[in-house]
């Protein structure tokens, strides 16, 4: 959980700020999109589509 980095998404709006943090699951470092909280677990991509809920709907 070091270090952060700005970047832009497909290129629209302002930067967007990017935390280095290690998945609670396999270990492989990655970067979440928020300041990971002490205690509370951060997912790598893959992992992330293991723990979202089936019925997770997006309006």
């Amino acid at each position: 959980m070091q270090g952060k980095q700005e970047r832009r998404i497909q290129g629209q709006g302002p930067a967007r700020e990017f935390f280095k943090a290690v998945c609670s699951d396999c270990g492989k470092e990655c970067e979440v999109p928020f300041k990971p909280t002490e205690g509370r677990p951060v997912y790598c991509r893959e992992c992330f589509q293991k723990h979202k809920p089936e019925n997770h709907r997006r309006f």
